[in-house]
């Protein structure tokens, strides 16, 4: 029965949350060669993901802390950070890139609140899909659930910085990363404002 529940875990949570491998590389090729920002990265996908399991299991035991209505409005976090970094990544390109390459030394890439608010608001739309499981998975079932869904944020993260590290994509990521990441950021802020039907979209 255990392993019954972990299977379907693993499962629900990789069909969710396949998308956020490419994030997540993308993120640590942002931070690559800077102190501390694997840290903070995985310290943001956690703080993403744990606000959208508090919401998951409330809405699960009838509290809705989010309504439905508002899901599709998350998508206003990721298209923000995306049109900074367009932003940002035009300035470089512009007027060249010495300041960039100061506060990022002092930063370190991504902040963990950058990286939660992307993680939380791309699985703004997984909650509609956990709270059905969860209501019907009962209290130990819920416990099991969110026990995987834990664990698999830890190898989600490992993935994510193995497919940065890889020689050649580490070397494509060097080179398009500042313009793939406003571009994945900002279609995901899109879709999920589209999807949702945000301002009668």
């Amino acid at each position: 029965m255990e392993l019954g529940i972990i299977g379907q875990a693993a499962g629900l949570f990789a069909v969710t949350n396949i998308d956020d491998i490419l994030i997540l590389a993308l993120f640590f090729a942002q931070g690559a060669g800077h102190p501390g920002s694997t840290r903070r990265i995985v310290l943001g996908q956690y703080l993403g993901f744990a606000a959208i399991l508090v919401v998951a299991v409330a809405a699960a035991f009838g509290a809705t802390f989010l309504p439905e209505s508002v899901i599709p409005y998350l998508g206003l976090l990721p298209l923000a950070l995306g049109l900074k970094a367009a932003w940002q990544a035009w300035k470089d390109h512009r007027y060249g890139s010495e300041d960039e390459e100061e506060e990022q030394t002092k930063q370190g890439g991504p902040g963990p609140l950058e990286v939660a608010a992307v993680t939380f608001a791309n699985g703004g739309d997984n909650i509609g899909v956990y709270v059905p499981v969860f209501a019907t998975a009962g209290a130990g079932g819920m416990t099991v659930y969110a026990a995987v869904f834990l664990v698999l944020v830890a190898v989600w993260c490992f993935a994510g910085k193995f497919f940065a590290t890889r020689p050649v994509i580490a070397k494509a990521l060097a080179r398009w990363g500042h313009i793939l990441l406003p571009l994945v950021l900002i279609t995901i802020g899109l879709l999920i404002l589209i999807e949702g039907g945000a301002f009668g979209l």
